[in-house]
């Protein structure tokens, strides 16, 4: 099979589309067997990882079963690592923060000002909230209640329809002047909040979540008792402070460029918007979409899955498998440095039946596989829209594809031919 062909299985893409990807960004870059040499990277460390997990068998099942083995030992030596004998408890998770925090290594960014936080509670009192706290008015709640805390909270009690229909509302008036540079935080939540987040974790799935225009990630203190709860939770948050980061740059150059069109544009990026509209069969290739969201999540046949595109989500993740590679490097007994650069790494085994069966070695497909394994549940977007990035990036640059994804990020997609 030729290394396009193969690229476009991975990717559930037609073969014709890499292969044209790849003329045109080879003669656009001025290198070419990029696709090529995407592949033999791909044969070399897949034979690599097999090594080291001691897999003869070229099987779907055997390869799989060690991934998963390999992330849960990996899993119970973190869970040591970091709660040591505190499992569940507060000073656990704040070994967590305090480890994310340091791996990251995010700096500051520029966010939503705290009094401007509290004039849109004032404004638009959340009634769910007030009423679980127990307080008669906003002021009340605000003068003895941590904003950042009210704003978590948002997220799990007050309905969606509310939050869409009439808090969020207010951030059609925003501008520059609202916003401030101020450290990114990982905080953890007051253990009064574990009641009512109860349904918001069994849907999520996990216990962290993050307010992109606050600065701030939000760890619920409640412990699952999960095999691959700690990798998972610990790289949720590392992908976090990464993720706000890049918000914050967007944020910023926003406020530099017209107050106009400020909110606006800070409303669709924190939407998730992505174009949906296709561009002329002659331009692919041209015109790369900028896709910020998991589409497949949602639904795995969205055209724009397999349509050349960028994903800034495959970026932030890319960093946090970067930080637990360092974290790995630093403490060996950890065994983390095995999961380093495999965030594109991933190939069609059979089955038991013959049949070929994808098998992701993505970090973070991996743990959540772990995670959701009773509910046989396999995950792979993670490492397919991996592959899109590695491919625009190869062709590009790593440091360059982001950065080209920033300046475009409000037109949704990027243009390498003149408009």
């Amino acid at each position: 099979m030729e290394p396009y062909e193969k690229i476009a299985k991975i990717l559930r893409t037609d073969k014709d589309t890499v292969k044209t990807v790849e003329d045109f960004m080879s003669s656009f870059a001025g290198h070419d067997s990029t696709i090529e040499r995407i592949y033999e990277e791909n044969e070399r460390v897949i034979s690599q990882k097999m090594g080291l997990l001691g897999i003869s068998q070229k099987s779907a099942k055997s390869i799989y079963d060690a991934l998963i083995k390999k992330i849960e030992t990996d899993d119970k030596r973190l869970n040591s690592f970091i709660h040591k004998e505190n499992i569940g408890k507060l000073e656990g998770f704040f070994n967590l923060i305090t480890l994310s925090n340091n791996l990251a290594n995010v700096g500051s960014g520029y966010f939503l000002k705290e009094e401007v936080a509290q004039k849109l509670i004032r404004h638009a009192p959340p009634s769910r909230i007030m009423n679980f706290l127990e307080y008669t008015n906003a002021d009340e709640m605000l003068k003895k209640e941590n904003i950042f805390e009210l704003f978590s909270a948002l997220r799990f009690i007050e309905g969606s329809e509310w939050l869409n229909n009439v808090f969020f509302k207010q951030y059609h008036d925003l501008k520059p002047d609202d916003f401030e540079e101020r450290p990114i935080r990982a905080i953890l939540l007051d253990k009064k909040w574990n009641e009512p987040a109860e349904e918001f974790i069994k849907k999520k799935f996990h216990n962290v979540s993050h307010l992109k225009e606050l600065g701030i990630i939000f760890i619920i203190p409640s412990f699952m008792g999960i095999s691959g709860e700690t990798m998972r939770t610990l790289t949720l948050v590392l992908h976090y402070f990464h993720e706000i980061k890049f918000y914050s740059m967007l944020f910023k150059k926003y406020a530099s460029e017209s107050e106009e069109e400020f909110s606006e544009k800070v409303i669709s990026s924190l939407r998730g918007d992505v174009m949906d509209k296709r561009f002329p069969e002659d331009e692919l290739g041209k015109k790369w979409l900028i896709v910020q969201r998991y589409l497949a999540k949602d639904d795995e046949f969205d055209w724009r899955l397999f349509y050349p595109h960028v994903n800034p989500e495959a970026i932030h993740w890319s960093k946090a498998e970067d930080d637990i590679a360092r974290l790995g490097e630093k403490y060996g007994e950890l065994g983390l440095s095995f999961w380093e650069n495999l965030d594109h790494i991933g190939d069609f085994f059979p089955d038991e039946a013959g049949v070929d069966i994808l098998v992701s070695f993505n970090l973070i497909d991996v743990t959540m596989s772990l995670v959701q394994k009773k509910h046989l549940i396999k995950y792979l977007y993670h490492h397919q829209e991996a592959i899109w990035n590695k491919i625009f990036s190869e062709f590009m640059g790593y440091e360059r594809m982001e950065q080209m994804i920033i300046d475009n990020f409000d037109k949704g997609y990027i243009s390498l031919i003149n408009e």
